[in-house]
């Protein structure tokens, strides 16, 4: 009561809430940039049980960003390292790390086992993976990318709503979107986007506000320009989906965060 009054006491969240943020099951694909500040705010918010799925080691070009991290991290893989720091935040809540990649061979094992996913990733081979897998199981997944000072959110396959693919159904070509180690990347803009996509896990669990479903918003830290675009279902795109082998797009990966 102590630990989370601060929801309890607000009338959209209470006990009532505060107990469903505790039986929810969350999986967090990517700890870098923009996993960092949500596994902060989800572990803080008493999410009951967080997935961390994350193959790559701590590096020193990553401390400018992902806060998560310390200099003693360096070289250690980051789904382990983050349910060490995690758990000495929050011990009551139950943390498990998944120290490999996600690919066709474990994503709808990983993805069935969680009520939400959320996409922090840095590349579209895989967020292409997270969509479908989540179509396949009728999850909804929070998304987020980010671009030298710009970011993008939205929430997919909430309650049936519109796909990743239902905005993006066409792969970007091999190297037409340039990566952050050729253009940049502002350290706090993956922590501003993170904490949107904390907002709407929490919103999702909650059952309150509005969902980003059907919605794309986009924000500019430079110019403090915000824009929301509405975008349709596809509901052909959605059954090919349903009705096909999961896939790796074959494409190199195009690095955002």
């Amino acid at each position: 009561m102590k630990r989370y009054s601060r929801h309890i006491t607000l009338s959209e969240v209470g006990l009532v809430g505060q107990l469903k943020i505790a039986e929810s099951k969350v999986l967090v694909i990517g700890a870098g940039g923009l996993g960092s500040p949500l596994l902060l705010y989800l572990t803080a918010a008493g999410v009951g049980t967080i997935g961390i799925v994350d193959f790559d080691k701590v590096s020193e070009s990553n401390l400018q960003r992902q806060v998560l991290f310390r200099e003693q991290d360096l070289n250690i893989n980051k789904a382990i390292s983050a349910k060490k720091l995690l758990n000495a935040r929050n011990s009551d809540i139950e943390i498990k790390s998944y120290p490999h990649i996600f690919d066709t061979s474990n994503a709808l094992d990983l993805v069935q086992d969680y009520d939400i996913v959320v996409d922090c990733t840095d590349n579209f081979r895989t967020r292409y993976l997270i969509n479908d897998a989540c179509v396949k199981l009728g999850k909804p997944f929070v998304f987020a990318a980010i671009y030298k000072f710009e970011g993008q959110l939205s929430v997919f396959n909430y309650k049936g709503g519109p796909t990743y693919r239902c905005l993006f159904p066409t792969p970007p070509k091999t190297g037409e979107v340039p990566n952050c180690e050729e253009v940049g990347v502002l350290g706090v803009l993956p922590g501003v986007l993170g904490m949107y996509q904390a907002n709407e896990v929490l919103k999702i669990i909650l059952s309150i506000g509005s969902i980003l479903s059907g919605q794309l918003l986009s924000i500019n830290l430079l110019t403090n320009d915000q824009r929301l675009l509405r975008f349709n279902k596809n509901k052909a795109e959605i059954e090919s989906i349903k009705n096909r082998e999961l896939v790796f797009i074959a494409l190199n990966d195009c690095k955002l965060n």
